[in-house]
Parts: C-alpha cells; structure tokens; sequence
C-alpha cells in the first residue's frame, strides 16, 4: 500500500464510507497486502469508531453498522487467510455472551478477529446459561473460554459462569483458561469475577490466546523431551 494508504483506509472505516472502504480492501488484495493487515486496520477503524460513540457524536446504529463492515471486509479476506492457514488451525475457543445480555457486536468482532488469526471459533450465541458453558466446554474440550458481556448486570453471570467452570466434575474443563471481555472491564472486574484473563478490545484478546496457547505449546514440548 502507498505511504498514509492505511490511514485512509482507517478513516473510511471511522467515517463508515461502505462503498470507498470495499474498494481499498479489494485493492490492497490485488496488489497482495498482508490480509491480517487489512483486518488490523479494520480493527484500528474501529476503536476510532467506538471512541466517537462514548463522545456522542455516535448512536447504536452507527456501532452496528461499524460491525456490518467490519464483517463485509473480513468476508472479502478471510478465504485467502483460510486458504494459507489450512491444516495450521492454531487454537480452539468456545465463546459467548452470557446469560441475561443479549449484546454481540464485541462477540461477533473477536471471534471473527480470532478466526482470521488462525483459531477455530465455537460460538454459542448470546444470553448463554452458565451451565450450557460448562456442557460445551465438555463435550468440545476447547483451549479457551470466551465470556462476553456488554452490561454491568451481565458481572453476576460471568461469575457465576466462571465458578462453575472452575469446579466443573471434569478435570479438564476446570483446567481451561477464561478470558472475560467488555469494554467495561478493569483489572478489580476480572479479579472479581475470577476469571484468568480480561480485555477489553478484540485484538488484546486475540493477542492473549496467542500467548497462552504458545506457553501451553512450550510447556507441552518440554514435558515430551522430558520423556
């Protein structure tokens, strides 16, 4: 891409501007830009987008539209992510929104970020009950847990998600790292609600799993040489 061109293509991001953003990403496609690139950008777009939301100048509707292009570029570059990534899936997360909240545009935005990093993505939906979790946590054996919530009401669910994940019967399932995710979150919600990991942007996140499942990689190495 040209000199400032990923600022431009951030800020048709921000502006919301459909027609003029699919037609950089197609671009920058055929003249073979990095695909995870174009997502970063995307993502970079979009923080920009949720800041002008908490000053006001945004509505709901224009988050919702935010996430409809952030979807309709990862559609345009996913295919070719899919198709250099196959057979290399890095990770399996099994993540949702949890019971009592129903918001899942922060949902939908890391598990397709995930996606396009390389992890295979189990995503159970929105006002998912705590024990629906730990079922599926079960019978999927994931490497990660993903909980989002976008109200303060939905802290009680994730806690007691987390706590039943935590005592699950199933040693495994217990063993699972939980990440947390909201744009409400501190570091006191996390330690709160007893998770193991908390964000509260998409790429943070997908930037954690990265690092657990490279210490899980390292240690699993060292326990077979070890034999």
């Amino acid at each position: 891409m040209n000199p400032g061109g990923e600022k431009v293509f951030i800020q048709k991001v921000a502006d919301l501007q459909e027609k003029e953003l699919l037609s950089l990403a197609k671009n920058r496609l055929i003249n073979g830009d990095n695909p995870l690139d174009i997502i970063d950008d995307c993502h970079q777009g979009m923080i920009e987008v949720g800041e002008r939301y908490e000053k006001g100048e945004y509505f709901i509707s224009s988050l919702i539209v935010a996430g409809e292009l952030f979807r309709e570029v990862t559609d345009l570059v996913q295919p070719i992510i899919q198709e250099k990534m196959e057979g290399q899936e890095s990770g399996k997360i099994l993540l949702g929104t949890v019971s009592g909240d129903i918001h899942d545009l922060g949902k939908n935005l890391f598990g397709m970020m995930m996606s396009c990093h390389g992890f295979k993505v189990i995503d159970v939906g929105v006002d998912v009950p705590p024990e629906e979790f730990v079922r599926q946590a079960a019978l999927l054996k994931p490497h990660f847990i993903g909980l989002s919530g976008l109200l303060t009401t939905a802290f009680d669910s994730m806690r007691e998600t987390v706590s039943l994940l935590k005592n699950a019967d199933d040693p495994e399932v217990a063993q699972i790292p939980i990440i947390i995710g909201s744009s409400l979150f501190k570091s006191e919600t996390c330690e709160t609600i007893g998770a193991d990991y908390w964000t509260r942007t998409a790429i943070s996140g997908v930037n954690i799993c990265k690092q657990i499942l490279a210490e899980q990689n390292k240690k699993t190495k060292n326990e077979s040489n070890t034999l």
